[in-house]
């Protein structure tokens, strides 16, 4: 029923919900409003003490019950995000290691009776831009390690998750000079037969044999170093510069890691600014090269008469790396063309000296992507736009100062990813990118457990193309 105005009437309704309480007189009708407020009165005290005591029990720490085994719970422990990767470092024969050394400067003149009673710890690595496998190495030597470190070294292989191979294969790829001073030190020493001993004695380690090789890490930089066998290793998480002379079921982004290049000039230690810097463009290396550095002849044909632009031919020496030294300091612009492979040191020489980069190689692979963004850092030019004439300098004198600046900026926050030498620099990121590669590699030890139908003519899947169709990018 509603009153006038839409508003309900107001109806009495029974004081009990008991059937017969339609036989109570009126006179009861007081008792029982006296009765029911008695039991709302008891039924609000019982609910304010279980809401005492449901907050009592809540406010003690309990411990929580044990997770069974092979839960997923125990699983996400297991794989922490803070948890330090556990690397054992293989006791390679020396003739490995430190034995390359002797070899190379052997080969260089050194006396056999110096070389030979000369410590390890008085051994100097040759500096060369390959040198990635000598500070890897002595990383893994340190006892001082940072607590913050993404790896830690383990002296008992059956806790490892990963193993290192510490084979200086790009050293030894270069012992025996083009031009050697001795004729009576060549022949002595054989980088074939090298590889060859290093996959004998692979193969005769249980730990290798046991995942086929799948949890170990070998360093092979230069893009010829372990040429002969690396059908024999492409199991392993392979360190190189790019993927210019491997094939796609040797090497891939998601499998193997890709290393920066040694800078082999003197970072520059000023500031950010381009008035040091009255040279548009600069670069210095060799003219010539195979492949796809055929590109350096033609835009040396193009640069070499511009204004403000310094390109000169040039070999690997000590008065080539102060020229260059002073040529990427006084630039604000650095080219980088491909060479015999799409990458090489200058790259990287030039982040270190704040030179903007300028990258003509369309199949460059670059390292740390994950973490680096080089679109803010370089600036990438398709080959066959790069050599059309007057592009190039076109292009760069219309970036402003402003733009050079922000460049610079984003440059000199990176730029401890490509110093080797850094304490939390280069060789820190390898270790993390390394670390990245685990729940992979326990992916397919435990997918080759297993029957998996495989066609003998087709890509291993844990491989990704680096080469890409260009129908699907564009």
């Amino acid at each position: 029923m509603y009153e006038r105005g839409g508003k309900p009437r107001k109806t009495r309704t029974s004081p009990v919900s008991s059937p017969t309480s339609t036989f109570f007189s009126l006179p009861m009708f007081s008792l029982s409003r006296m009765l029911r407020r008695s039991y709302l009165a008891k039924c609000l005290a019982a609910f304010l003490s279980i809401l005492s005591l449901y907050a009592l029990l809540h406010s003690i720490p309990f411990p929580s019950p044990p997770t069974p085994p092979g839960s997923f719970a125990s699983t996400s422990s297991f794989l922490a995000a803070d948890a330090a990767t556990k690397i054992y470092l293989y006791d390679l024969p020396s003739k490995f290691t430190y034995g390359v050394i002797r070899s190379y400067l052997l080969a260089r003149g050194g006396s056999d009776r110096s070389t030979s009673v000369a410590s390890d710890a008085d051994l100097r690595y040759p500096g060369h831009q390959h040198s990635a496998e000598w500070w890897l190495f002595s990383d893994l030597l340190r006892s001082d390690r940072n607590p913050d470190s993404p790896i830690a070294v383990v002296s008992d292989p059956s806790q490892a998750d990963l193993f290192y191979v510490p084979f200086f294969s790009s050293l030894s790829l270069i012992v025996n000079p083009i031009r050697p001073t001795d004729e009576s030190a060549m022949g002595s020493y054989s980088d074939e037969h090298m590889q060859e001993e290093l996959v004998e004695w692979l193969e005769r380690q249980d730990y290798w044999k046991r995942n086929k090789g799948r949890d170990h890490v070998i360093i092979c930089q230069d893009p010829n170093a372990l040429y002969k066998v690396i059908d024999q290793i492409r199991n392993a998480v392979l360190l190189v510069s790019d993927f210019g002379r491997l094939r796609e079921d040797q090497a891939s982004l998601v499998k193997d890691v890709v290393l920066p290049y040694s800078h082999r000039i003197n970072p520059y230690k000023g500031e950010i600014g381009v008035e040091a810097r009255p040279s548009l463009l600069f670069f210095m290396g060799n003219r010539y090269r195979k492949e796809g550095g055929k590109v350096r002849d033609t835009l040396f044909q193009i640069l070499e008469n511009e204004k403000d632009v310094v390109v000169k031919h040039g070999a690997q020496s000590r008065e080539s790396r102060r020229m260059a030294t002073q040529g990427m300091h006084s630039s604000k612009f650095c080219l980088h063309p491909a060479g015999d492979t799409p990458s090489a040191c200058r790259l990287f020489d030039a982040i270190v000296s704040l030179c903007v980069p300028v990258v003509v190689s369309d199949y460059i692979e670059l390292p740390f992507e994950d973490v680096i963004d080089y679109k803010k850092i370089a600036i990438f030019v398709e080959t066959n736009v790069a050599v059309q004439p007057g592009f190039l300098t076109s292009m760069l004198r219309k970036v402003s100062t402003e733009t050079v600046l922000k460049y610079q900026q984003e440059i000199k926050k990176v730029k401890h990813y490509f110093e080797y030498e850094s304490p939390n620099g280069t060789v820190d990121e390898i270790w993390r990118q390394v670390s990245s590669k685990l729940p992979l590699i326990k992916l397919m030890i435990n997918r080759d457990k297993r029957l998996v139908r495989r066609d003998a003519n087709t890509t291993d899947c844990s491989c990704i193309c680096s080469v890409q169709d260009e129908s699907l990018i564009r």
